[in-house]
């Protein structure tokens, strides 16, 4: 624990450093029958696992021993906000969310849970498909009435934290599969309000989902990788070695990263009640220390360049102080730029501290800085992260701008790719 840890002291069997070389049981939890995708019952005893994370309304109470750490919670303004952060020897954990519009954010609170005895955990988060479920479906005792979007990403997120206790604590499977029937059970309970509006694009309780489920290899170097994902929220791997990148591929018939970020393609593939889904998954095996990181497109679909998404991590790590600050630099960076609700959840495993983490990134930082931040043209605006701090004139001709800019981006995108892409999934086109 660093001198900067300042929250409340976890309660007993709660999260813990995924270090196998520190002396906890590698191998799963022992299985037991299958069964119907339910809510599990409260563990007689003390827990060994616990929702790492900021409380959902959606969600069910945690026993006594089992509840996190209260959050480090804030709110500035008219815009709500909640930061939360947690650190263990080995495990820096910790999240942002952020609406747009005050009451109206579609965007349920990021997941983030790791389990002590397996030495596995999970990061996930969760983005209301606002256009496809827009219509209301639910009103609080106050007159607060919420959108299908709002629900179906609760509803998601609730099923994703029933689905990890029980793959942590009761032998189900960590697979796609699995994590779909328990998506589709949640979902079938939860109450809908029918709209008379049809349409292909119309779902009901429509959600995105990305996650990321972690297993400690047998080396104790190795970290298993199984990203989950539907939609088009992302997940990532970050290394100083390799920066910033991929492992989920959007469900848009679009998957070119900058092209995406100049169009607004439709989803092929989403969490919903009313239509078929799928859950999409690989494994991959990354070297640890590393940093796993799920953002929802708030984060990465309102900038200049796919770099600068990583340009924001870096940067905010490099400029904080401990763990609350960076939590607190990434929440206001994202406000400064986004037009959506957004959140993110990163989790760096195998660091001893802040300092470490943050030295260790900062000869990549300088990196991303010399070649996708200081080469912006002259006149381009102020939105993204890590643009210039000194003010420059902007050319009379608009469209001169728009095509030197255009231009930078190809010219920073081809640089940047290959290392991005490393751990891109294939299409669908391409799987044998």
């Amino acid at each position: 624990m660093t001198d900067h840890d300042r929250a409340a002291g976890p309660p007993a069997g709660a999260t813990s450093a995924p270090a196998a070389h520190r002396g906890y049981p590698p191998g799963p939890p022992q299985a037991r029958p299958a069964h119907s995708p339910q809510p599990p019952p409260p563990p007689a005893g003390p827990t060994v696992r616990s929702p790492v994370g900021p409380a959902d309304p959606a969600g069910p109470a945690a026993p006594e021993e089992a509840r996190p750490p209260v959050p480090s919670a804030r709110v500035n303004g008219p815009v709500p906000q909640r930061i939360w952060r947690e650190t263990r020897e080995g495990l820096l954990a910790l999240s942002v969310w952020t609406e747009r519009v005050p009451g109206r954010g579609e965007d349920a609170d990021p997941f983030v849970a790791h389990h002590w005895h397996s030495a596995q955990g999970l990061l996930a988060v969760f983005d209301g498909s606002g256009g496809a479920g827009a219509a209301p479906v639910w009103q609080a005792s106050d007159g607060t009435s919420r959108t299908g979007a709002w629900a179906g990403a609760r509803v998601a997120r609730l099923a994703t934290d029933c689905w990890f206790r029980e793959v942590a604590t009761g032998g189900e499977p960590a697979d796609p599969e699995s994590l779909r029937e328990y998506l589709r059970y949640f979902l079938a309970s939860a109450p809908q309000r029918r709209s008379k509006i049809g349409g292909t694009m119309r779902r009901q309780l429509p959600t995105t989902l990305a996650a990321v489920h972690y297993r400690l290899a047998a080396s104790p170097d190795e970290l298993e990788l199984q990203p989950l994902w539907a939609g088009d929220s992302r997940a990532y791997v970050l290394r100083p070695d390799t920066g910033l990148q991929v492992l989920t591929r959007d469900h848009t018939r679009e998957s070119d990263a900058l092209e995406l970020l100049r169009t607004d393609p439709p989803m092929t593939n989403l969490v919903c009640a009313d239509r078929e889904f799928e859950i999409d998954s690989r494994r991959l095996t990354c070297r640890l220390p590393c940093v796993l990181v799920a953002a929802t497109d708030g984060f990465f679909g309102y900038v200049h360049t796919p770099a600068d998404f990583e340009s924001l991590l870096l940067r905010t790590l490099h400029e904080a102080r401990h763990e609350d600050e960076w939590a607190d630099r990434i929440r206001r960076e994202v406000q400064s730029y986004t037009a959506d609700d957004a959140s993110i959840a990163v989790l760096a495993l195998g660091y001893r501290g802040f300092e470490e983490l943050r030295g260790t990134f900062a000869a990549r930082l300088q990196e991303v800085t010399e070649r996708y931040v200081r080469t912006r043209p002259r006149g381009l605006d102020r939105l993204a992260p890590g643009a210039a701090d000194e003010p420059s004139a902007v050319p009379q001709d608009p469209a001169e701008l728009s095509a030197r800019v255009r231009d930078w981006q190809n010219r920073t995108w081809h640089a940047y790719r290959s290392g991005y892409e490393t751990h891109l999934p294939p299409a669908p086109e391409e799987h044998a």
